[in-house]
């Protein structure tokens, strides 16, 4: 999400005839967008404010604060940061040309009001990729699980209009991008706000789209995940078979005390139902660790759900407060060392598990969308399979941009390896 709004920043700039800095060129304008999910990204964002600032003493550099922070600190920026010129919410992205005027005039500018309604930007976002791009629809939660901070940062949910989604997803297809991913802090919730429609009639219209071969969406909450949802897009050739699913915890009274709404059981029957409709599809998550209360029984509690589940992909992270949440109001009473050591444990048995997992694939051919080259062999390429894995291959040809079908010769924990099928020998 925050890619794709830096994208969407980026598109804004250069409607205002304004073009992207070079390397080692100071630019006018300095916009650092930020994250608020781990208080860990905060502090990188001061030092990282520390040490623009001297770009100041050289010339007249505009610098701003944008994203999640933004909307959690606010005039604390200003505070810490007294160097930067304006601050602005996920909400008021499509301010910024105002915003410039505005600061010829005074010292700063603040905008961090929530708007009811999704922002659209009349100009399109200057893409990173050429072939796979991101597509809000929509933004926001109403979970409001104990330990989360999108709630306070992005607000409550707001769906985008079906016809504008389905409209950036045409051009895109145009321009002859081949893959396109939906995006939604909860994105199961998407409802069209002029029809109603949800989220699997969104996909099903997007399959509609000549051109997109591969449609991507992220992140679902276990809860509202369904058999009918499943049985829906079960069908639709376009839609990978990948699924995000966060688990968060795999004990009961941890899953409770973060307002999960759901059970450790609950989300093993939903996970066994969607592997029933969809055999090979794979599914991520992401776990937290050392959350307040949590015990060495409760931690072990998720290790059996990994070693049960077999998850072919996992972000995992050590819980850290974050102000404003239910759970910032515990007692965070499990200490750093035994949260690194309970991040360590489950990411070397979730290695094990993708390495197991991935020397599966070794012998079949898998067909990838090849976004990156090597800087150092640029015979070597790299992209990404339906299942959301990591394939780096060998090939002769210049293929960035295409599908490849790929022999896979090795799997690692964290990728494939192998060889375009028509160099194989």
């Amino acid at each position: 999400m925050n890619e794709y709004d830096s994208e969407r920043i980026a598109g804004i700039l250069s409607s205002l005839s304004m073009k992207r800095a070079e390397n080692g060129e100071i630019p006018d304008i300095y916009i650092v967008n930020t994250c608020a999910v781990r208080e860990k990204s905060e502090e990188k964002l001061f030092s990282f404010l520390g040490r623009i600032k001297e770009l100041k003493k050289k010339k007249r550099v505009i610098i701003g604060v944008t994203g999640c922070v933004s909307q959690v600190e606010r005039e604390k920026i200003f505070q810490r940061a007294p160097y930067v010129d304006f601050v602005l919410g996920p909400h008021a992205y499509k301010e910024i040309p105002r915003i410039l005027e505005e600061i010829e005039k005074k010292e700063k500018v603040i905008d961090v009001r929530w708007r009811k309604e999704y922002q659209e930007i009349e100009k399109g976002p200057l893409r990173e990729s050429p072939f796979s791009a991101y597509i809000t629809v929509m933004e926001g939660c109403n979970k409001f699980c104990s330990f989360c901070i999108v709630p306070f940062a992005r607000g409550r949910e707001i769906s985008r209009s079906m016809e504008n989604i389905l409209k950036e997803a045409k051009e895109l297809a145009e321009k002859g991008y081949k893959e396109i991913q939906f995006l939604g802090q909860n994105i199961d919730a998407y409802k069209d706000p002029d029809s109603g429609a949800g989220l699997a009639e969104l996909l099903k219209k997007a399959s509609e789209i000549e051109g997109i071969e591969w449609i991507r969406f992220i992140t679902s909450h276990p809860k509202d995940i369904d058999e009918k949802f499943i049985l829906s897009i079960k069908e639709l050739e376009k839609v990978t078979k990948y699924i995000h699913l966060p688990a968060q915890a795999g004990s009961n009274s941890v899953l409770e005390r973060m307002r999960r709404g759901y059970t450790r059981e609950e989300f093993i029957e939903k996970v066994n139902m969607i592997r029933s409709h969809i055999p090979n599809i794979s599914i991520g998550t992401d776990i937290i660790v050392g959350f307040p209360g949590e015990t060495e029984e409760e931690f072990e509690d998720t290790l059996r759900l990994l070693e049960e589940v077999r998850f072919d992909n996992l972000y995992s992270f050590k819980y850290s407060p974050r102000k404003g949440t239910l759970a910032s109001r515990m007692k965070d009473d499990v200490p750093k060392q035994v949260k690194i050591e309970r991040l360590i444990k489950v990411q070397e048995l979730q290695k094990r598990i993708q390495l197991e997992k991935n020397k599966s694939f070794v012998g079949k051919i898998i067909k990838v969308l090849v976004t990156g080259s090597s800087k150092k062999d640029p015979s070597i390429y790299a992209g990404r399979d339906e299942g959301n894995r990591v394939v780096n291959f060998r090939a002769s040809k210049n293929l960035m941009g295409e599908f490849a079908q790929v022999f896979i010769e090795e799997g690692t924990p964290h990728s494939l390896k192998g060889v375009w099928v028509e160099d194989k020998v």
